[in-house]
Formats: C-alpha cells, structure tokens, sequence
C-alpha cells in the first residue's frame, strides 16, 4: 500500500465515495486492491449492483443511514445528478474534507459551492477498470500537499496520473483521454464493417478488428517509439497500407474528423458546467 493510502487508511473518518457506477466501482476495486482496509470506505449509491452490494461483506458501509463527516469525499456521479445530490454530500463533507470529483464539466468553482471542502478535480477513463486507466487532475489552491499526495494514490490506484495547473485544460482532457476509449472501440466496429464489406465472414472480421486494435495499442503502450514511427514502421512504399493511409490522412480525412469530435465533446464538457 502507498504512504497516502497507509495515512487514509489510519484516520478516524472515513473514505467516502459518492457513485459506484462503472468509473466509481473501477477506483473502489482498485482501492481494495492496493491493500486499503474496506472498514474504512463508506458507499453512497441508490442503486448498488451485485458486485458492489458483495463488498458489503468485506466490511465496506453501503448507504448508512446518517452522515459522518469524511477525511475524503470522491464524487462520482454523473454531472446531471451532481447538485441535486448537493444536501447528502454535504452531510459528508466538512471544511477539511479532500473532496475529489471525477464528474464531466463539474470546476472547482461548483463543486466548493455544493461540497466545501479542499478540492481536486479529476477526469480518468474506463481502462481504469484493468487498471490501465490515465487520468488528469488539478488541485484548488487550498488543497495541501498531503491531500494532494492522498488524492494522487487514490487516483494512481487505476492507472497513470498527470498533473495540470490550469484548470481550462480539463474540458479538452475530457475530450481527448475521457471519451477517447469511445473513439477507439468505434475505430475496431466501424473497422469489422470495413472487412465486412471487402468479403470478409462477420465472426473473422469482428475477431481480426478486435485483435489488431487491441494488440496495437498494446504495442503502443510496451514501445518507447512514437505513434507515427510505428505507423511508419508498418508503411511500405506504394504498399497496401499505403494506399489505405492515403484516404485517412487526405483530406477530410480522419485528421479532420477527429479533430471536429474532440472540439464537440470539449464544447459539451464546457456545457456540462453550467
């Protein structure tokens, strides 16, 4: 277990999480699985699946049914549900409360006005889920360095963790690293239609989409080498992938195209804040 976690794990009150959704469930397994001691996690969700409500029999509280205040607070919930929730999580937080939010488009500015509390917030994504998640975080100003550190191991119990001082960044972070698992999987549908239609039976073109884009960021993520060295790596002259990078990378190309979504889901995120 990491110093911060040791340090959590040691204190009277109690790690609370708000939302134990996919992402909220993904940090709680990883929590668990970094040694955090379950007496010490508190879960607040109306609606606890399976897998979560099976905690309960590790010693995790589900739902208690009176507040107390937390040493951390993690706010998962979706964005929508975030201020409606207002009354219940402030029961939870007091003025020294870290409170870390992994909501779309929620600043520091609107989460202190419900929650209190010092305030990091944070966008990590679902890869998170095997632990191969990354996720990036700013801190408000009256965030310590040892809330800092705490909310670092929290976050880093599902993968990478990047640091950023300018709190504008995070609606394109949310364009890029937290929707982007969404870009990828569609590459892998949208490239089995592709095989499809160039003759291919749906099992082996669904099977050689999945395996290729899987094991290619797989090759991406062990390789010290640049993603467009590895695309030039498999690039011969005049060659098949040659012909096929000319239509993506021509004009209107995906380039083009992915840049108009990141710039869609940015606006989005900005909406999501007010």
């Amino acid at each position: 277990m990491t110093t911060s976690l040791k340090l959590l794990a040691n204190q009277a009150s109690p790690l609370v999480l708000a939302g134990a959704g996919k992402m909220g469930g993904a940090m709680l397994t990883g929590w668990l699985a970094g040694g955090l001691d379950p007496k010490c996690v508190i879960v607040i969700d109306p609606d606890l699946s399976g897998d979560i409500r099976a905690m309960e029999a590790k010693g995790i509280r589900l739902n208690p049914s009176a507040a107390e205040k937390a040493s951390t607070l993690v706010v998962a919930l979706k964005p929508q549900m975030f201020r409606g929730a207002g009354a219940m999580l402030r029961g939870f937080a007091s003025p020294s409360t870290l409170v870390v939010s992994i909501m779309a488009g929620a600043t520091i500015a609107g989460i202190e006005e419900v929650c209190g509390g010092a305030v990091v917030r944070a966008m990590p994504n679902t890869p998170a889920a095997i632990g191969r998640g990354i996720t990036v975080a700013v801190a408000a100003k009256t965030v310590s360095a040892d809330q800092r550190a705490t909310a670092d191991a929290l976050l880093r119990a599902t993968g990478g963790v990047e640091w950023v001082d300018d709190e504008a960044l995070m609606d394109a972070v949310t364009a890029v690293s937290g929707s982007g698992p969404a870009y990828v999987f569609l590459l892998a549908e949208e490239l089995a239609k592709a095989g499809v239609a160039a003759g291919l039976p749906q099992h082996l073109a669904t099977r050689l989409a999945r395996e290729t884009v899987s094991g290619s960021g797989e090759l991406l993520h062990r390789s010290e080498l640049e993603s467009a060295v590895l695309r030039q790596n498999v690039t011969s002259p005049a060659g098949t992938t040659a012909a096929a990078l000319n239509v993506l990378m021509g004009e209107g190309g995906l380039q083009t195209l992915m840049t108009k979504a990141v710039a869609a889901a940015t606006a989005r995120s900005k909406e999501l804040a007010k």
